[in-house]
């Protein structure tokens, strides 16, 4: 106990350059004799405490004071650092002015490293707005009323308690528990189309331990790109299921849930996929391409 009021101590007068002893007394709820006792004590600790007497006088630091650096390993005080600095790239949190100060405070230097921007590419003003919102009514533990794309092609809105957003596979997500289906559900961030923060409040509430949903059934798949679509397969796929083949071509082997988003994401590499296995997949692959071409060729609209 006594060595957390002496931390106490030090950040009071670090925040406030002095106080005297009645306050000090005060608000750490012991004696004056008490903070008396401690000042000497972090004098002994080699804490360039000193008191000063008159109308003005009180306890003070030395200026230029920082934390011991026994205190703190030269890796701690960078992960503190590093940690503090993430939290001030997200929008909307005014803690640079903190994280210089501890900085000074632990006297060690930190470069600007990390930088976040939850908007997409283009022209989206509105993305950090809804994630600044979103983060606020977690934060509050405020309701939300949103209109939601959901993946079966339906529009609608949804009154939810927003527990938690987390960041999966380069997009983010809201878990929240959905009071219209009483149930926790994941909603896509950039398929939320409209939000508003209500005035009604929730209890907290735990987002149950992912599982792998037991209906889901992977299939095995070979694919075949072009070394040109590097930066594309890398993006989609782990290092580990890339193999280069003799010509340069990208090789990929793989395990996909199977279902009806496969063709789609197939076909956003346009000409560029190749199903070497399983053939049914090549097969459904090169029947919906041609059903495109025949939606949309140019013949048709003579």
């Amino acid at each position: 106990m006594q060595e957390s009021r002496l931390f106490k101590i030090i950040y009071h007068l670090l925040d406030k350059g002095q106080a005297t002893a009645p306050e000090l007394a005060e608000k750490f709820e012991v004696s004056v004799r008490t903070i008396y006792r401690d000042i000497d004590a972090l004098s002994e600790a080699g804490i360039p405490v000193y008191t000063e007497t008159g109308r003005n006088g009180g306890i003070r630091l030395m200026n230029h004071f920082v934390l011991e650096r026994a205190i703190f390993s030269e890796e701690e005080k960078q992960e503190i650092l590093a940690a503090l600095q993430s939290l001030e790239a997200v929008k909307g949190m005014h803690g640079i002015s903190t994280l210089n100060k501890l900085a000074g405070l632990l006297d060690a230097g930190t470069e600007n490293w990390l930088e976040a921007d939850f908007s997409r590419w283009g022209n989206c003003p509105n993305d950090n707005e809804k994630f600044e919102t979103l983060k606020t009514a977690v934060i509050r533990r405020k309701c939300m009323r949103i209109t939601y794309a959901g993946s079966g092609g339906s529009i609608g809105e949804r009154t939810v308690q927003p527990l938690k957003l987390s960041y999966k596979s380069r997009a983010w997500y809201l878990k929240a528990f959905c009071t219209d289906k009483q149930d926790y559900r994941l909603f896509k961030l950039s398929r939320i189309l409209k939000w508003k923060m209500l005035d009604d409040t929730f209890a907290p509430r735990k987002f149950p331990e992912e599982e792998e949903p037991e209906q889901v059934i992977y299939s095995a798949v070979k694919l075949c790109f072009p070394k040109e679509m590097a930066y594309r397969v890398y993006d989609e796929f782990d290092p580990s299921e890339v193999k280069e083949t003799e010509k340069g071509d990208l090789l990929v082997t793989t395990r996909i849930p199977e279902g009806t988003w496969i063709i789609s994401f197939l076909l956003s590499f346009g000409e560029k996929a190749e199903v070497v296995e399983p053939v049914s997949l090549k097969r459904v692959l090169a029947e919906q391409a041609k059903a495109i071409y025949e939606k949309n060729s140019y013949e048709r609209t003579q």
